[in-house]
């Protein structure tokens, strides 16, 4: 509703070229509620139609220009006020003048640069959306339409294997292994646990999956840990000698890659922590960090000939031919 109440004269509606073939994905919003939104990748185009449907035909709608933009910024919620953007692309669709009946107009964003994964966390939102604006004297008409980005990466080459000992003086001595540093999001974590010396009475034992999201820069730093699993290793006293496998699927749990640094404005990091309890209630700690990665799927008739370039970014120019080669085959 405009401040002089006339209301609305115009609305608008975004309409991707592909809606129909397009991926959607669940991404969770601020509230906490899931959505289904499209799915992008870095590099692909993002086209569609900007439809501007008059309430009152026949009567004019004067405007100033009438444009669409691509943005993608993160939102701190401590800082609300300032929305950092960190892409901005603007197509003008129409030049100043007047509108006399609903009309519809075709917008392309070429190659699109998404370096960054759609986020939605306890202090911070990272989001992509297109907008479109009819620009007016006294009251623009906008409408905004999300999308959500997913980051592909490839298998790293160097995954080396963590070994760690929880130890107190003549009291405990226990080793633990894990088979690699690094996960993708449906992974497998395999392990195993030692008891080289056990003086005191364990009666707990569990590794848990620690999500810690950093947000702000120097005395304003928000740390916020959230227990994403929790895996019971063994209920019961251990005897010296005796080993532990672990089991672990990552499937089943909501989580995104690790984020370092994204922008300089926050990070999302993940750690195994693995918990033991005394039959006095104390507890003893071990924490390791670890990080994951999401897997580039990128041979798939529904992926488009565009993520394949985008993805030599990730995988090498060799690789991603191949690629390119084993898709062209599927759609065959």
């Amino acid at each position: 509703m405009s401040f002089f109440s006339f209301g609305q004269s115009a609305e608008i509606d975004i309409v991707l070229n592909d809606a129909e073939t397009r991926k959607k994905v669940e991404h969770k919003t601020e509230d906490g509620k899931k959505d289904k939104y499209f799915l992008f990748y870095d590099g692909e185009t993002v086209c569609g139609k900007v439809n501007v449907t008059l309430k009152n035909p026949g009567k004019r709608l004067e405007h100033q220009g009438i444009k669409i933009e691509f943005i993608g910024q993160i939102e701190l919620y401590y800082d609300r006020g300032n929305h950092h953007e960190f892409v901005s692309l603007v197509k003008d669709l129409a030049r100043p003048g007047e509108l006399t009946q609903s009309q519809t107009f075709d917008f392309e964003f070429t190659h699109v640069e998404k370096p960054y994964e759609s986020y939605t966390g306890q202090n911070v939102k990272l989001r992509y959306f297109l907008r479109a604006t009819i620009s007016r004297r006294l009251n623009d008409i906008s409408k905004e339409m999300d999308i959500v980005v997913h980051t592909l990466s490839t298998y790293p080459e160097l995954n080396s294997s963590i070994k760690m000992e929880v130890g107190i003086e003549d009291c405990l001595h226990i080793e633990f292994e894990y088979n690699k540093s690094k996960y993708h999001l449906k992974d497998v974590i395999v392990g195993k646990i030692y008891f080289l010396l056990v003086r005191i009475k364990v009666k707990h034992m569990e590794i848990d999956i620690i999500k810690r999201e950093t947000t702000g820069t120097g005395p304003n730093v928000y740390h916020e840990n959230d227990t994403i699993a929790k895996y019971e290793i063994m209920d019961g006293a251990p005897v010296r000698g005796e080993s532990i496998p672990i089991r672990l699927f990552l499937a089943g749990y909501e989580m995104t890659p690790t984020m370092r640094d994204i922008n300089k404005k926050f990070s999302v990091r993940y750690y195994l922590n693995l918990v033991l309890i005394d039959e006095e209630e104390r507890r003893y700690f071990k924490q390791q960090e670890i990080t994951l990665w999401r897997k580039g799927d990128i041979v798939r008739k529904s992926m488009s000939h565009q993520a394949v370039i985008a993805s030599q970014r990730f995988e090498g120019s060799s690789s991603a031919e191949k690629a390119l080669a084993q898709a062209k085959e599927d759609s065959n």
